[in-house]
């Protein structure tokens, strides 16, 4: 193609002289593709998405029409003038020319809307190719709908007849599938038959026994000479000529036969599909392509010897073995049911000439997902066979960009077994409240969604125990390369970013969108971007696998798509799964019992309390538990004091500890006098051991009087938190305090309720 900065149109056939110029902005945007453009069946000026061309028509009295996604931004005094501006759009753009007075068309004009990736042409015709390939797979299913019958309708709109010839073409203009065909003309297969010619009969070398009939009543006979050794058997004459059998190496086979038979069927097709389009449409064009295309297959001297067949043996070993032959049966399989096929979802991809190659690639990761998922989990089949449905128009395949698709399946190993779901646009709602799924905010939608949660419980109440973990993908077919997608940013680079923000060019927006979905949706683990590359980029947000951001690629390539690196993740992502003792397993956990219940009035704790520095980091004072203890006198309490130990009951005697978790994990001891309503004579808990201790022992550290023969003892040290200083507390209010003789029995509560019952002191 040739690099140009300004296009003259030439619309003499509008009116004579009527010219259209169109410039470019920036230099390598515009280009005239003649000598391609017939070879790609697209229009001979070209452009490029994401850039701005200026445009002019030489007569005032003409204007382009307006089109979507305003594309054409006319000049607000003169209408003749303007700027093309063809944002995402890709393919041909067809721009109607009206007059300015009464708005009459006088046709469109067209022009080739290029992708910013060199590749955009094969990936699109692969993937289209392998879209079509996976939808007829799914047709060919024992449960599903191929028993209906339905008809091609050509009557049907350009587009609908547009999309079907799309699928068509996708698998007839393959490069494997003229392989196939060059490969049965070079080396087809043939069968020995017999042959029947008359011949002179001094050149037979062997007679059959019709030859020896012959010799007796064949026709135009000479005499024999005279003693002749024949006359012995009564003849005297002999025919000049006899018939003659030979075998023959001859290609009119069963199997060729069918051959030829797919290739006029698929020539009828699209005879039919030109015929039906309007004139001068892609279709018309793309259609009378094909069609020379199969004419000039069926024109080699292979198929003039092949008759018409009269019963298609399908089952035949050659045609489901023989190179060539296999891949052509398999395409006229495909066709059947191709020619069958609506998408609802194709306008996105090939409406109106457009090949928007970014939603095709979603739709083709769809596919490819799907088809690692099955590998790695049990899917529902019945979910599978549901992605296509009868309609009356044909079989409607179930998948749309915006329409939510969910594939539920099952993960078991010998020691977990997890529910899994693959979902395609699921919504995550901005409205729904904790512990809903949803979005903290506003309402965001992934392209793809894995779910996994515990097998046995629904996703709603997995939802609710915070025991489901959702990993979204999002497909960036425009993303080249990792530093188009996340960089490592300088001040500079941060500055103009904010300056290009200012004018619409959201350089990281790919990578922020990546870190909504993982902060804004509930329970996510892990938000990546899929795009045709070959680096990826794995960030862990701390030590394990999830949660995390990052990129896998994904190529449209039949051989070497790349998705190898995302199945390893996803694979790892089993395995963490099945970790019982993961720290996001532990993560969850906290958080459940955390958030399961809303705060109440009464458990707010405004009080000057310990900060969590260093040794107490763990400090949270609903979890900070207290033991209330009983001292018989002053004199055991100044044993306390001295000996920094403190004894309790045990067994099941009277007053004895009860040692349950509160208890073991107490960090302070207050002690309370008999007939003291509140105290102050708080100790912290050196340890949380408990020894057992003889009567014996105590009596040699000086215990007054000890009346049990054994008792639970703590290590204590004095208590130096300086926001303890000047409180008492009124430990008669407490929960679990009893009055009489039972007060002093030991209890335990937390500092939170502690500290709803203190007094200040002049100490």
């Amino acid at each position: 193609m040739k690099e140009l900065s300004e296009i003259e149109i030439n619309l003499d056939s509008v009116q004579e002289g009527l010219k259209l110029w169109i410039s470019s902005k920036r230099d390598g945007t515009l280009f005239d593709g003649i000598e391609t453009a017939i070879e790609n069946n697209e229009a001979r000026f070209q452009l490029i998405e994401g850039c701005y061309y200026d445009y002019e028509i030489s007569d005032n009295q003409f204007m382009l029409g307006d089109i979507s996604d305003n594309i054409i931004q006319q000049h607000k005094r003169k209408s003749n003038i303007g700027t093309i501006s063809p944002n995402i759009f890709v393919g041909t753009l067809e721009i109607p020319l009206l007059k300015k007075d009464n708005q009459e068309n006088f046709g469109s004009i067209k022009l080739e809307i290029q992708s910013v990736k060199s590749g955009y042409r094969d990936d699109y015709r692969d993937m289209l190719e392998i879209i079509t390939e996976k939808c007829t797979d799914l047709l060919l299913q024992s449960n599903s709908p191929v028993s209906h019958h339905f008809d091609v309708d050509f009557s049907k709109d350009s587009q609908t007849l547009y999309q079907k010839f799309a699928f068509i073409k996708s698998i007839i203009n393959s490069a494997e599938f003229k392989d196939a065909i060059h490969r049965i003309v070079t080396a087809p297969v043939t069968k020995w038959t017999d042959a029947y010619e008359e011949k002179d009969i001094r050149s037979v070398r062997r007679f059959s026994n019709s030859n020896v009939k012959e010799l007796v009543k064949g026709g135009k006979r000479t005499n024999l000479p005279t003693g002749h050794y024949l006359e012995s058997c009564g003849l005297k004459t002999l025919p000049e000529r006899i018939t003659s059998l030979r075998k023959t190496d001859s290609v009119d086979t069963p199997e060729n036969r069918f051959i030829k038979h797919a290739l006029e069927t698929f020539l009828k097709f699209c005879s039919d599909i030109k015929k039906a389009a309007p004139k001068a449409s892609n279709l018309d064009s793309e259609s009378n392509l094909l069609i020379r295309e199969l004419e000039s297959q069926l024109h080699h001297s292979v198929f003039k010897d092949i008759s018409r067949p009269t019963t298609l043996k399908l089952n035949s070993p050659i045609l489901q073995r023989k190179e060539g032959y296999r891949e052509v049966l398999r395409t006229w399989l495909m066709f059947e049911l191709a020619a069958k096929l609506i998408w609802q979802g194709g306008e996105d991809v090939y409406g109106a000439g457009k090949k928007d190659i970014a939603t095709l690639y979603e739709y083709w990761l769809f596919f490819k997902l799907l088809d690692l998922f099955q590998e790695l989990f049990e899917i529902d089949p019945k979910d599978i066979s549901e992605l296509i449905k009868p309609s009356k128009d044909g079989l409607n395949l179930q998948i749309k960009q915006g329409k939510y698709t969910a594939l539920k399946g099952v993960f078991e190993t010998d020691t977990r077994k997890l529910n899994i779901q693959f979902n395609y646009n699921r919504s995550f709602s901005g409205k729904k409240e904790y512990p809903d799924s949803g979005s903290w905010t506003t309402t965001l939608r992934p392209d793809y969604t894995l779910s996994f949660w515990p097998f046995g419980i629904s996703e709603k109440e997995a939802e609710k125990q915070e025991l489901i973990v959702h990993v979204h993908f999002d497909a960036k077919y425009k993303i080249a390369n990792l530093t188009d997608f996340i960089e490592q940013n300088t001040a500079k680079d941060l500055d103009e970013e904010k300056t290009e923000n200012k004018k619409g060019i959201y350089k990281n927006a790919d990578l922020i969108k990546m870190h909504a979905y993982k902060d804004a949706i509930r329970r996510t683990g892990g938000a990546y971007v899929l795009y045709p590359g070959d680096k990826s980029l794995n960030r862990k947000g701390f030590h394990e696998i999830i949660p995390g951001l990052g990129a896998f690629p994904v190529r449209p390539s039949k051989t070497d798509s790349g998705i190898g690196e995302l199945k390893s993740f996803i694979i790892e992502i089993i395995e963490h799964f099945v970790n019982r003792a993961s720290q996001r397993e532990k993560l969850a956990y906290r958080t459940f019992e955390t958030y399961k219940t809303p705060p109440r009035q009464s458990d707010i704790v405004k009080e000057s309390l310990p900060e969590p520095y260093n040794e107490n980091r763990a400090f949270i004072p609903d979890e900070t538990f207290v033991l209330v203890g009983y001292c018989k006198s002053e004199a055991h309490y100044d044993w306390i004091n001295k000996k920094l130990l403190y004894n309790f009951r045990m067994n099941n005697d009277r007053g004895a500890l009860k040692l349950n978790q509160e208890t073991l994990s107490a960090k302070y001891l207050l002690l309370h006098i008999n007939g003291e309503s509140s105290s102050s004579r708080i100790f912290k808990i050196k340890k949380p051991e408990y020894r057992v201790t003889s009567k014996n022992t105590l009596m040699r550290l000086d215990y007054p009087k000890p009346m049990q023969e054994s008792y639970l003892v703590v290590q204590l040290e004095p208590c130096s938190v300086k926001e303890f200083e000047y409180l008492s507390w009124n430990f008669r209010a407490l929960n679990n305090y009893k009055s009489g003789r039972a007060s002093a029995i030991p209890f335990t509560t937390s500092l939170s309720e502690l500290m709803k019952v203190k007094n200040f002191t002049n100490k």
